[in-house]
């Protein structure tokens, strides 16, 4: 239930809000940018539709620079989405502030998933993450959410996703305020830890883990042994499966995302029971470019399973 969601505000020790409670919504899909790229564009119109007028309102440039989101930004990112041919990634993010972590957020990073010429060794995937705050899951229900993510999900040819009460933070912005962080990781098992841009360069076409809604997609469903097998396994309670068109499925683990704060209660059977059967396609990190420490990460990602 709502009541249950925590309220978190993470700050610098100057007071420099870095990241707060939220919600987010992620989709990793093993396509190249081009293949995808107006897919994404519509789901930014649908979340752009869905959100209070003016919640976004910065973009990161080329150069790294907070530029306003006026009509000459939203033409920039529009052209750097669907007319920017060349290069072996594509970024497009925009927030709510320019200097504080916001509720609302959208990050996409296009790749080109055969591309090999990465720093370090990869397996890449497109990615795209829409956020909001608690606020906006409180006023309008999980029920408004979830069709919001379905409509969404309906655009994108995934093979993995979720949505998830999160620790809202524009580009691991969190980091600064780490020791904070690690003791709410340790109480509060379903609040994900996101940076979609470095997940995207390992994800492949694996898994993150169990998360209130799951997306599976191919050639993770089948891997999984299908809905008939998952509908067995997921036998419990308030745990509903829903078939989508191509082959994919939407897993709805409750009514309400779940914090799974381990000092008010036990943790519902269907979370280790749906990352037990995931386990096996689980990615793993590697690098600490996200992570405090890449074996704490993998250790993290993990969580859930029994």
């Amino acid at each position: 239930m709502s009541e249950n969601i925590p309220v978190i505000r993470l700050r610098t020790k100057s007071g420099v809000l870095v990241a707060r409670d939220g919600v987010v919504l992620s989709f990793f899909i093993h396509r190249n940018h081009e293949d995808v790229a107006p897919a994404i564009w519509r789901a930014l119109r649908t979340y752009v539709r869905a959100i209070p007028p003016n919640s976004l309102n910065w973009y990161s440039s080329d150069d790294g620079d907070m530029v306003p989101l006026d009509d000459q930004g939203w033409e920039h990112n529009r052209k750097q989405l669907l007319e920017r041919s060349w290069g072996t990634a594509w970024v497009v993010e925009l927030f709510e502030n320019a200097s504080e972590a916001g509720g609302y957020q959208f990050d996409y990073h296009g790749r080109r998933i055969d591309e090999r010429s990465w720093p370090t060794p990869q397996n890449p995937a497109t990615s795209v993450a829409f956020t909001f705050p608690t606020e906006y899951l409180r006023a309008h229900g999980p029920e408004h959410l979830r069709a919001l993510a379905l409509e969404i999900a309906r655009e994108l040819p995934f093979s993995f996703g979720y949505a998830s009460l999160a620790f809202v933070s524009p580009h691991g912005a969190w980091y600064a305020a780490r020791a904070e962080l690690l003791d709410l990781l340790t109480r509060y098992m379903g609040l994900d830890l996101y940076h979609v841009g470095e997940t995207s360069t390992v994800i492949g076409a694996q898994a993150r883990g169990a998360y209130w809604l799951t997306f599976l997609g191919q050639p993770l469903l089948g891997q999984l042994g299908g809905i008939e097998r998952l509908r067995r396994e997921l036998a419990f309670p308030g745990v509903s499966l829903l078939p989508l068109p191509e082959e994919r499925l939407l897993i709805s683990l409750g009514e309400w995302p779940d914090a799974l704060d381990t000092k008010a209660e036990g943790i519902p059977p269907q979370y280790p029971a749906l990352a037990y059967l995931l386990k096996p396609f689980l990615y793993e990190e590697r690098s600490g470019g996200f992570s405090l420490d890449k074996d704490q990460m993998n250790r993290w990602l993990r969580r859930l399973c029994p």
